[in-house]
């Protein structure tokens, strides 16, 4: 009886998908109690609508395009199936040169192809006060990075709170103090508006 329950326990673990969601402080949660986070938020979403997924919070506070690059591999596990590439908006509070950060999420992206990963890109736009030439070079790379790798593409990580307004004053209600991290508010409506995308993920990634 013992070795007949094992054996279940291992198939329905094998039907588990996978995820690992790298990102920054947007993924990590910063500023909210833990099941407040986007992670915790998203894996509620996902199983509600019947998914099996292990979302793994990697998201990391400050961390740039060139920190996921340098821990995407250590963060991997043999079970991991997809990976949520959510970075980009540290580069733009250092104002980093696109071609850099490009060249470090093209990075990132080869480790994914290399170990055989479903991606999902999720895009971050560039205020205006770095100049169009800036603003065009930094948006166009997610877009143009998930094409050449054949990946999912989601084009703000913001996207959710666009039906609330775009301007801070519009926003206050959905953002912490600080005007950069969504409060839990926020953060429903960021997981509600990018959800269809993780399942979109998550089924890649079970075929």
């Amino acid at each position: 009886m013992t070795v007949v329950c094992l054996c279940t326990v291992t198939a329905a673990q094998a039907d588990t998908v996978e995820v690992i969601a790298l990102g920054d402080s947007l993924t990590a949660g910063y500023g909210l109690i833990d099941q407040n986070g986007f992670v915790p938020k998203m894996r509620e979403w996902l199983e509600e609508r019947g998914l099996d997924v292990r979302l793994v919070n990697a998201g990391v506070s400050g961390d740039t395009t060139a920190g996921g690059l340098s821990r995407v591999a250590w963060s991997l596990n043999p079970s991991t199936d997809a990976l949520i590439v959510a970075l980009g908006g540290n580069d733009l509070l250092r104002g980093l040169d696109p071609a850099v950060s490009r060249a470090n999420l093209d990075g990132i992206l080869t480790v994914a192809r290399d170990n055989d990963l479903e991606v999902l890109v999720v895009g971050m736009e560039a205020p205006g006060n770095y100049g169009p030439e800036y603003k065009a070079e930094f948006d166009a790379m997610y877009p143009e990075l998930a094409e050449s790798y054949g990946a999912l593409y989601f084009p703000r990580f913001f996207e959710g709170l666009y039906s609330v307004g775009e301007t801070p004053a519009e926003l206050r209600d959905v953002m912490q103090m600080d005007g950069i991290h969504p409060n839990a508010e926020g953060v429903d409506l960021i997981v509600e508006a990018m959800g269809p995308a993780v399942a979109e993920l998550v089924d890649r990634a079970s075929d």
